[in-house]
């Protein structure tokens, strides 16, 4: 019997189906970054190319961000959410079929197009559902699939790669999500709007023009500073992902089963686990005042950013990986904050573009971090590479700090005013 939209079992319901949706998501566009090695030798691939599987993917993906935003406000989200699954797993599918390195980076921007529908629909999807009391805690479950789907997907193409070849994967993964897409079509039919005021009755706004969302956006700084904050966690982010299974391999002479798992589990783990908890005490420190989301985002940052000092100032594997932990964990905590915050400064028809404009931001400095990784990988190394990323980070945790104590609070006050119109 389906579930009813305005169900009150509904809301988790729905996050239980994003969830296994976001693993899929993560988990194909990074099966390949774990079988590197059999890409080198089936396709004579060479580092440039190979960092232009990861950086094509994010620059197709950041270029169409905006639009897929844009019609998360204008259309069905959970139409979006639909079409977006089983479109990348038939590309998915598809790649596993290529002969050439041309065909592999080809079909990687048509990945990157595909995936840019799911999460700007996806998590406004979340937001209209769950109002302020569970908004964080329902996306952080949901953002949890993502670190599932990476650690996943890069030991299963690790493992498969070790006995199959690279393809297998592909197959494997892309056909999982043909059923899955089926399941949310029959799923998600109608919709709840959730109120962000406990027992007042949401206002239906109207849908605005992508200039008016855009002018929305500009008169709220608090919105670019997420922005910003976010783009510098963007390029260690996707680096770290993109590379850290790959320097496994070449430092510590691992299989790729193992520089697959090992690659991914402890920023993973690390990630789930910070994005449960974050999302809890995002929902904890907002009960007295959202504005606390930015103070919590921006002391996890701070924390967070000595740890991957680890690659420079050790070599042993262990003391390096926990270090990679203990980094994921808190910048996870502290990530956890910003799309619930988003949703505070904003206005429900507004949601999808800003979170597609922030998904536009961050893919494209992930794509140039990866390739200018991949650049100077020969000179100063993977691990000089890594402890770079510190810097970025502690950049982000000041921006937030100042963002926290400078402007924040008017922005919000007039988020509030912009409601009671």
């Amino acid at each position: 019997m389906m579930v009813r939209a305005d169900s009150p079992h509904y809301k988790w319901l729905l996050i239980l189906v994003l969830f296994f949706a976001a693993s899929l998501n993560y988990a194909d566009r990074v099966a390949l970054m774990a079988v590197f090695p059999l890409l080198r030798k089936d396709l004579l691939m060479s580092d440039m190319e190979l960092a232009a599987v990861g950086s094509l993917f994010l620059w197709s993906y950041s270029l169409a961000s905006p639009l897929a935003g844009f019609l998360g406000d204008r259309f069905s989200r959970s139409g979006l959410v639909t079409y977006s699954l089983a479109a990348w797993s038939l590309i998915t599918i598809l790649t596993g079929w290529i002969s050439s390195s041309q065909q592999l980076l080809a079909m990687r921007v048509l990945l990157g197009i595909t995936e840019s529908l799911y999460i700007p629909a996806s998590l406004a999807l979340i937001a209209e559902h769950h109002d302020a009391r569970s908004r964080a805690t329902a996306m952080s479950i949901h953002l949890s699939g993502f670190s599932i789907g990476v650690v996943f997907g890069g030991t299963l193409a690790g493992y498969l790669g070790d006995h199959y070849g690279w393809r297998s994967s592909l197959l494997v993964l892309g056909s999982a999500g043909l059923p899955l897409a089926a399941l949310c079509k029959f799923l998600f039919r109608g919709r709840s709007r959730a109120s962000d005021e406990p027992g007042r009755t949401p206002r239906t706004l109207p849908r605005l023009s992508f200039a008016a969302i855009l002018s929305r956006l500009f008169k709220t700084p608090s919105y670019w500073v997420l922005l910003v904050e976010a783009m510098l966690l963007a390029i260690g982010t996707w680096t770290l992902a993109n590379w850290l299974p790959l320097y496994l391999s070449e430092t510590f002479k691992m299989s790729l089963k193992g520089a697959g798992f090992a690659g991914t589990f402890p920023t993973q783990a690390g990630a789930m686990a910070g994005v449960l908890i974050g999302g809890y005490l995002s929902d904890r420190v907002a009960r007295k005042s959202a504005r606390r989301r930015m103070l919590l985002h921006s002391l996890c940052y701070l924390a967070g950013a000595p740890l991957l000092l680890a690659f420079v100032v050790s070599s042993s594997y262990w003391f390096i990986l926990t270090a990679v932990f203990g980094y994921a964990l808190l910048r996870a905590i502290g990530g956890s904050n910003a799309n619930p915050l988003l949703c505070d400064l904003l206005p429900k028809n507004c949601w999808s573009t800003g979170i597609g404009l922030m998904n536009t931001s961050n893919t494209f400095v992930g794509g140039i971090g990866i390739l200018l990784a991949g650049y100077v990988k020969s000179d100063f190394g993977l691990s000089g590479v890594f402890a770079s990323i510190s810097v970025m980070v502690v950049s982000a945790g000041v921006l937030l700090l100042v963002g926290y104590a400078v402007i924040l609070r008017r922005d919000l006050e007039r988020s509030l005013e912009f409601r009671d119109a």
